[in-house]
């Protein structure tokens, strides 16, 4: 359409030079210009779409629609994690060093806790299902425990959270505490979620009670967290050395 529309102008522009002045000549030079103008965009072609694709799957925040079998199969073959949202996938952003300290440090003193205990813990690579075809996402830590379960037909997204660890930042803190963990709390094998801080001692324990409620606590410096399965974890040892890393 571009070309047409440049092309029609040119005439235009040319008529004019050549001295085409009069008013009723122009007339249907001008039509056809407005024309050209208002013709709807060609469809893009295949290639155009695949382009576009991989632009928008760049950027920080991705509202490129797929389906959850094209994502899953898409996200395996990515160099960064993107979350999955009714349709909708976001790239996730790199952490701080003091955030991955901090990640690195809640799965290091939770592996010591629930050693002996059946439990697995899982890096910040671990898929998780909250809702299988509909959203897919990435905790900072993940444990599991009475034998790791899968999606069916997908052998690397998990089912079964024990726990999960989210490690704060500037970016994810509201939707670590709102959306995301709404959706933590429909998984049937969660027990505990824990927000961990970077910027204070400080983190925040929900529990699942035995008649399904959520118990809220603060833990800071000298506390112990203490999982729902009795396993326990020290909160000075998770923050040991933090913070002399810088954090966003």
């Amino acid at each position: 359409m571009l070309g047409a529309l440049m092309g029609t102008i040119a005439a235009a522009v040319a008529g004019c030079v050549a001295g085409a002045h009069d008013d009723a000549a122009d007339e249907p030079l001008v039509e056809a210009v407005l024309a050209a103008a208002r013709e709807p965009p060609p469809p893009p072609s295949p290639a155009m779409v695949r382009r576009a694709k991989v632009r928008a799957m760049g950027s920080a925040a991705v509202r490129q629609r797929m389906s959850a079998a094209e994502y899953l199969a898409w996200e395996r073959e990515q160099p960064e994690k993107h979350e999955y949202h009714l349709g909708d996938v976001f790239a996730m952003a790199g952490g701080s060093p003091r955030h991955n300290f901090l990640s690195n440090a809640a799965g290091a003193e939770l592996r010591a806790g629930v050693r002996g205990m059946g439990c697995h813990v899982l890096s910040s690579e671990q898929r998780i299902s909250a809702s299988q075809g509909e959203r897919y996402v990435y905790g900072d830590v993940v444990v599991v425990c009475g034998g790791v379960q899968t999606e069916p037909g997908a052998i690397d997204v998990l089912s079964n959270p024990t726990a999960i660890v989210e490690v704060l930042s500037r970016s994810t803190e509201a939707f670590d505490r709102g959306a995301k963990w709404e959706l933590y709390q429909r998984l049937a094998s969660l027990t505990d979620y824990l927000l961990v801080s970077p910027w204070q001692v400080r983190i925040e324990h929900y529990q699942r009670e035995a008649d399904g409620s959520w118990r809220y606590r603060v833990l800071e410096r000298g506390d112990t967290i203490a999982l729902a399965n009795g396993a326990q974890v020290s909160v000075d040892a998770i923050y040991d050395g933090a913070f002399g890393l810088e954090a966003d």
